[in-house]
C-alpha cells in the first residue's frame, strides 16, 4: 500500500476498455491515489489539443494509456484511423507527458511480431507486424520512447476479462447459441486475463513511489501457452457446455487481417524486475469465470 500522504493523481486512458475497467474495479485498494478515468468520448487522446488543455488543469503523475484502435480486421481498410490513435496520438501523449514530468505507461501488442519464432519472444525479438494494427501499435511504440525515452510499454497478448468484448465472452454466448462451433488450433500464444495485467501496472507504481523506476519495453502475460481451441476447450469445461468444439487450422478460417502464428511472451524481464511470479492462465481464466458468475 502507498504511503498515506501520497496524494499521487494516476489517469487512465480509454476507461471503457477491459484493462482500465480492471483497473477501475481495484482502484479503492489504493486510497492514497487520485484516480481519473476518462472515456474517448470525454478525452480522445488524438485529440492534441484536448490532451494539453488537460494536463494544463489537472496535475498528472501518472498516465496509464489504455485508449487504442483495438479493430484488428477493420484497420485493414481504416489504416489511417488505426495509426491516428495507435501511432500519432501516442507519440503526442508521450510528450506532453515529457513536459509535465508524467510518467507515461503504454500498452501495447504480441501483434508487433510476425509469428515466424518457435520460442517464448524477449522484448528484443525482432518485429515485423503481419497487419495494420499491429504496424500502428509498433509505431506508436517508436514515437513514445522517441519523444519520451521514460516511457513504460508493457506489450501483453490475449486479453480477456468480465468486461467489454473478448473471446471468453464470446465463447459464453455461443455456447449458449450454438450446439456446434469451429475454433482455430495453429496459432500459439499466452492468454492475459486483464484484472492481472491492472494489479501489475499499479505494482511498478507501487516500486516507483519507493524509489525504483522501469522503461522501455516489457513484456506481460499469464504463464503457459495454448491454442485458441484449446482456451476454448478450458472456458467449456469451466462452465459445464454441451457445444461442441471442431479444431480447424488458419487457412480455414478467411479474417482481412493476419494473425500471428506464433506469439507467445517470454516473460522473464518483468519477473525479474518485479519479483513475481505470473499467474497460469487456466488459473486466471477460472478467476475470470467465478467473477462473471458472481455478477
Amino acid at each position: 500500500m502507498p504511503s498515506s500522504d501520497s496524494t499521487n493523481t494516476i489517469l487512465v486512458t480509454g476507461a471503457n476498455g477491459q484493462l482500465a475497467s480492471e483497473i477501475k474495479r481495484i482502484a479503492t485498494n489504493y486510497p492514497s491515489y487520485r484516480f481519473m478515468f476518462t472515456t474517448r468520448e470525454e478525452l480522445p487522446v488524438e485529440n492534441v489539443e484536448a490532451i494539453k488543455v488537460f494536463f494544463e488543469k489537472n496535475k498528472i503523475n501518472y498516465c496509464i494509456n489504455c485508449a487504442a484502435y483495438t479493430a484488428v480486421d477493420k484497420a485493414e481498410s481504416e489504416k489511417q484511423k488505426a495509426f491516428l490513435i495507435n501511432a500519432d496520438a501516442v507519440g503526442e501523449l508521450a510528450a506532453i507527458c515529457n513536459s509535465h514530468q508524467t510518467k507515461l505507461i503504454h500498452i501495447s501488442t504480441d501483434y508487433v511480431y510476425d509469428g515466424s519464432f518457435h520460442i517464448p519472444l524477449k522484448e528484443g525479438a525482432a518485429t515485423l507486424p503481419v497487419n495494420v494494427y499491429g504496424e500502428s501499435k509498433l509505431k506508436g511504440e517508436e514515437l513514445a520512447l522517441n519523444k519520451n525515452p521514460a516511457t513504460l510499454i508493457i506489450r501483453t497478448s490475449w486479453v480477456y476479462s468480465s468486461f467489454g468484448n473478448n473471446f471468453v465472452k464470446t465463447m459464453l454466448r455461443l455456447f449458449k447459441e450454438r450446439i456446434e462451433i469451429n475454433v482455430i488450433n495453429d496459432q500459439l500464444g499466452s492468454p492475459t486475463y486483464a484484472a492481472d495485467l491492472a494489479e501489475v501496472i499499479l505494482e511498478f507504481i507501487e516500486k516507483r513511489e519507493q524509489g525504483n523506476d522501469f522503461s522501455g519495453i516489457v513484456n506481460y502475460c499469464n504463464s503457459e501457452s495454448t491454442t485458441w481451441y484449446a482456451f476454448a476447450e478450458e472456458i467449456k469445461a469451466l462452465v459445464n457446455s454441451n457445444c461442441i468444439i471442431n479444431p480447424i487450422p488458419t487457412s480455414s478460417y478467411k479474417t482481412a487481417a493476419k494473425r500471428p502464428l506464433y506469439s507467445v511472451l517470454d516473460t522473464s524481464k518483468i519477473k525479474g524486475w518485479l519479483q513475481l511470479e505470473m499467474p497460469n492462465w487456466k488459473e486466471s481464466l477460472e478467476k475470470c469465470i467465478g467473477f462473471l458468475n458472481d455478477v
